[in-house]
């Protein structure tokens, strides 16, 4: 008997013919993979056998059933258009609140300052002098950046010019040495 020939499943579950029954037995001592391929069966049988008994549901629930039917607050949360309305007059609510419980102004606490013309003019001009003289630092400071930063530039134009001058002077060499060796003989 051959494994192709051979049923393994049928074997194990006892529904070989009686006249087949001793070859496959034969079969089975012999061949390792069909062996391992029955143990595997056995394994699976003991491991099923090995859980509960669980008792059959009746009735399965519908998705049209109640129980699926989402309950009022979770509709609520649910729906922008509500929650908007619902956060409005929860705002609206807050403003009022905060309205009636706010104490109220005191007499005591309305102090009405009276300064005549001549204290004020005084505390404006002060006011204005040290404005003006925070601005005229700030021109001071401008002046010196910009002061300084022309004096840098100067400087920088004179090293440019002198380099300039010195690349000058070296080409000028350079061109005489190349007149001089083409008029030599050779």
């Amino acid at each position: 008997m051959t494994c192709k020939s051979f049923d393994v499943k049928a074997y194990f579950l006892g529904e070989v013919d009686r006249h087949d029954k001793a070859a496959s037995d034969d079969h089975v001592t012999r061949c390792e993979s069909c062996r391992e391929e029955l143990e595997r069966l056995n394994l699976t049988q003991s491991a099923l056998l090995s859980l509960g008994d669980e008792e059959i549901p009746k009735r399965i629930a519908f998705v049209s059933d109640r129980v699926f039917e989402p309950r009022w607050w979770q509709s609520i949360w649910r729906s922008g258009p509500v929650m908007g309305f619902a956060s409005a007059v929860l705002l609206a609510g807050a403003i009022l609140a905060h309205g009636f419980t706010r104490p109220a102004p005191s007499v005591e606490r309305v102090v009405v300052s009276t300064i005549d013309s001549v204290e004020l003019d005084r505390r404006v001009q002060a006011a204005v002098t040290k404005i003006q003289a925070r601005e005229e630092a700030q021109h001071e400071q401008m002046l010196a950046a910009v002061a300084k930063r022309s004096q840098l530039q100067g400087q920088a134009l004179v090293a440019a010019q002198e380099t300039i001058r010195f690349y000058q002077n070296q080409i000028g060499r350079l061109m005489v040495a190349s007149n001089y060796d083409r008029s030599a003989p050779q």
